[in-house]
């Protein structure tokens, strides 16, 4: 099969990670890239052997691309994605989708008019122990999922936030740790219980006042399903202690994970240093199970790179849906979802009320 044609927008610190992913997927070409800084775009087509451009539009015609990955601050992924549809590309956007729901929405429509494809990273789906409680959730064997869990104490450096311009700033940035740090798990938290109806939230800037933004966050979620959720989210915990997903059932079995370990790492700055592990797992029956599933994945963590393997997992799934005429495993919808709930989170703290989820909430 012939692979897919990919341009990269964004040579940034997650570009370089879009890229060397891409390497390692026979099904895709890195053939063109491009950004705003002339000496970053040729510096980063040099080192990958493509095509370098300072003009989205300019790789649109020119690239002859068939998809694109945009890596750009999140305010600034809706142009370009704009302008790939409107040119008959396929679009995946790292996360999150967009940094406000007008955005989202423009970029869907602009995809379904065009009949792209439009997906959002969130490359955690593919860790080994989220997709095994995926599975048993589905199964049904925590029965209903009634309760679910987000839990993030991680940590930012003053040095993050001034190693870019962008960051730390509401126009620039669209927020903070539930803009940036959050969307993996708050697309956990619904892939696990489904839409959520109703969110009551808060945030503050507990230590970083040098930055505008929320370094810390916390929210109580209504499903649709009827069940419950909370969320503690922060990077204000020096030096960082962990992330987990937990969700409890109404047969009073539970399973989770910890998706990180210490502080989340920083894309093109650190890397990740300890595997993905479920740390609970109480379904009747298959309690003994949970040291075997951390032998696996501790045994696999060391087989692999984890910074780009989960990465190039979604991207290899996309450019499959791109041959394949099928959605991808991370639909722009989801995207979608993952910003109306931090928005609303946002707009409830404003208020000081909960807000209902689906009617407009930007």
């Amino acid at each position: 099969m012939t692979p897919v044609r990919v341009g990269l927008i964004g040579c940034g610190k997650v570009g370089q990670i879009h890229a060397a992913a891409l390497r390692g997927i026979a099904e895709a070409e890195l053939t063109a890239v491009c950004d705003v800084s002339a000496e970053r775009a040729r510096a980063f087509a040099e080192r990958y052997g493509t095509r370098c451009y300072t003009d989205v539009d300019a790789l649109l015609r020119e690239g002859k691309v068939e998809a694109v990955v945009i890596g750009t601050p999140h305010p600034l992924h809706a142009g370009p994605a704009l302008r790939a549809a409107e040119a008959g590309v396929h679009v995946l956007v790292e996360k999150p989708l967009a940094a406000t729901l007008a955005d989202c929405d423009a970029m869907l429509a602009a995809a379904d008019r065009a009949g792209v494809l439009l997906g959002v990273i969130s490359q955690r789906r593919l860790y080994e122990p989220v997709r095994r409680m995926k599975e048993a959730i589905d199964a049904g064997k925590i029965g209903r999922p009634a309760l679910a869990v987000f839990t993030m104490y991680s940590w930012r450096e003053p040095a993050y936030y001034q190693s870019d311009p962008w960051r730390g700033k509401w126009d620039t940035e669209g927020g903070g740790v539930l803009v940036n740090q959050s969307p993996h798990q708050l697309d956990l938290l619904r892939w696990f219980m489904g839409p959520v109806a109703e969110v009551s939230g808060y945030w503050a800037n507990v230590n970083h006042p040098g930055v505008e933004v929320d370094d810390t966050a916390v929210a109580v979620l209504r499903f649709q399903n009827g069940g419950l959720g909370a969320i503690v989210t922060s990077v204000a915990q020096k030096p960082g202690i962990h992330t987990k997903v937990h969700v409890h059932g109404t047969s009073g079995a539970s399973v989770g994970v910890e998706t990180d370990r210490g502080a989340t790492f920083i894309a093109g700055m650190t890397a990740i240093a300890e595997p993905p592990l479920n740390d609970v797992w109480t379904i009747p029956g298959e309690e003994q199970l949970l040291a075997a599933f951390q032998a696996e994945d501790r045994a696999r963590f060391t087989q692999i790179d984890a910074t780009t393997h989960y990465h190039g997992l979604q991207i290899r799934d996309f450019v499959r849906a791109v041959r394949e005429g099928r959605p991808p495993l991370v639909t722009g919808e989801d995207g979608r979802a993952v910003v109306e709930l931090f928005t609303a989170i946002y707009r409830s703290n404003r208020e000081g009320r909960p807000v209902t989820l689906g009617t407009g909430t930007g």
